[in-house]
């Protein structure tokens, strides 16, 4: 009978190693872009909204509830690292930032997106949050 001797166990566990260590910043990326596009879906979801609620009211709200989500403000994202909230809101405008929860690397990256009646939309600190996907 033949079995697996060490040197040949170890050849696997290395290998398993380097496989791991080369799939997981693509592995980390990937989570950050996804909680990044959580944020942008949530606030594209309250302009929507917004524009619902100006058609029945004649007026923007910070009202939350009003806008269809279970709490009145501070709406927490499903993976829960972005906060999502109405801001300022008038009969004539809006303004809805998500804002980063976590005290880790992403939060230099992406820490807050926003959202206003007239769509711009902007991020910070990098002002590409938005459309560039690849940080």
């Amino acid at each position: 009978m033949r079995g697996i001797n060490l040197v040949e166990l170890m050849v696997v566990v290395v290998v398993i190693g380097i496989l791991t260590a080369m799939g997981y910043p693509s592995y980390r990326q990937y989570v950050a872009k996804a909680k990044r596009n959580e944020a942008k879906a949530a606030l594209l979801q309250i302009a929507a909204m917004q524009e619902r609620v100006y058609l029945r009211e004649r007026s923007y709200t910070t009202n939350m509830i009003k806008l269809g989500f279970p709490v009145d403000a501070n709406f927490p994202t499903a993976s829960g690292s972005y906060v999502v909230s109405v801001t300022a809101a008038t009969p004539a405008a809006f303004s809805a930032t998500a804002t980063y929860q976590k005290g880790d690397a992403e939060a230099d990256k992406c820490k807050t997106f926003s959202i206003d009646g007239v769509g711009t939309k902007t991020s910070w600190p990098f002002d590409d949050c938005w459309t560039n996907t690849r940080r």
